[in-house]
C-alpha cells in the first residue's frame, strides 16, 4: 500500500476515534466489551499505520537500517521528516501498540480512554509527513 493510501486510512481512523470520543463516555466503554474492542482496535490500527509509514519512508529514502519500529520514527526525526520535538510522542505510541498486542488484558479501560485525548498526535504526524515528502 502506498504512503498516500496509508495516510488516507489514518485520516479515516482518526475520524472514527473522534466519534468514539464524542459519542461515548468512559462508562459506556467500560460497560460494553464491543465498545472497548472498537477503541482498542482503532488505537492499535492507527498506531500500526504510523509505524508502517515511518518504516516505508525510512526505507524509500534510504535513511538507515532501523532495527525496530522506534528506530524508524527516530530516523524520521533525525532527517527532519518529522519535527524532533514529536519523536518522543510518536515512539511512545509504539509502546502503547506493544501493550495492545502483548498485554491487551492488563490495560485498564480508563487508560485507553485517556488516549483519545491524544488524537491530534496522529493529525500532527500526517501533516509532517505530507509536508516532508511528495504524496
Amino acid at each position: 500500500m502506498e504512503i498516500s493510501q496509508k495516510l488516507k486510512q489514518l485520516e479515516e481512523n482518526i475520524a472514527i476515534l473522534q466519534e468514539i470520543k464524542d459519542e461515548m463516555s468512559l462508562e459506556d466503554i467500560s460497560r460494553s466489551r464491543r465498545y472497548e474492542w472498537e477503541l482498542r482496535y482503532g488505537l492499535f490500527e492507527s498506531i500500526q499505520i504510523v509505524i508502517d509509514i515511518a518504516c516505508k519512508v525510512s526505507s524509500y529514502y534510504n535513511l538507515g537500517n532501523p532495527e525496530n519500529y522506534r528506530e524508524c520514527i527516530q530516523l524520521l526525526g533525525k532527517f527532519n521528516y518529522i519535527q524532533a520535538l514529536h519523536v518522543k510522542t510518536f515512539t511512545a505510541m509504539i509502546g502503547l501498540r506493544n501493550l495492545l498486542i502483548h498485554e491487551y488484558a492488563t490495560i485498564e479501560t480508563e487508560k485507553l480512554y485517556q488516549f483519545l485525548e491524544h488524537i491530534d498526535d496522529f493529525k500532527i504526524f500526517i501533516v509532517e509527513i505530507e509536508s516532508s515528502i511528495s504524496v
